[in-house]
């Protein structure tokens, strides 16, 4: 299986879905519309690609970009062929809400609970959706790049060293 098959799997089955794609380190990464991510995972995990390995689900934030604030990013894994895919999707700030796949992977619980718990990002018809490494009541989403690194009070360091 090469990237190239999948992506053109991929294309035939959503032409409207796909937004850009490229192969950073020669991963296939496909930027896709936040509406149909449901429906394309679960093309991927049931058709004969057989992707069925949920590797990973994270949330990115990218503050100078208002209409692409907020991302999801998808690892996805054939355990037979080692084909590893990622899949991302971005959304605004004001509309920071995406289908769960609970229903397609159960490990999806843990993962979407930590990106909503650290980015704030709501996955709708998740069983369970709340914080799991943070405090209920802490009251902002700590990953988001709205925060100082360091405390204000100290002066032995600062923000600029670590890149912001």
């Amino acid at each position: 299986m090469t990237n190239e098959f999948v992506l053109e799997a991929i294309t035939r089955e959503f032409p409207e879905s796909v937004i850009s794609s490229s192969e950073p380190y020669g991963m296939l990464t496909i930027e896709v519309k936040k509406e149909d991510i449901k429906k394309i995972v679960h093309y991927l995990k049931d058709s004969s690609l057989e992707i069925k390995f949920l590797t990973d689900i994270c949330g990115i934030h990218y503050p100078e970009f208002p209409d692409k604030e907020i991302g999801v990013v998808y690892h996805l894994q054939n355990m037979m062929t080692n084909f590893r895919l990622r899949l991302k999707i971005f959304m605004s700030r004001e509309n920071i809400e995406v289908d769960s796949l609970t229903d397609l992977y159960a490990g999806a619980n843990w993962m979407e609970r930590e990106t909503y718990d650290f980015y704030g990002i709501k996955f709708k018809g998740h069983p369970d959706l709340r914080p799991i490494l943070n405090m209920e009541d802490l009251g902002y989403h700590p990953m988001l790049k709205e925060y100082r690194l360091e405390d204000g009070t100290r002066t032995d360091k600062d923000d600029n060293m670590f890149g912001r």
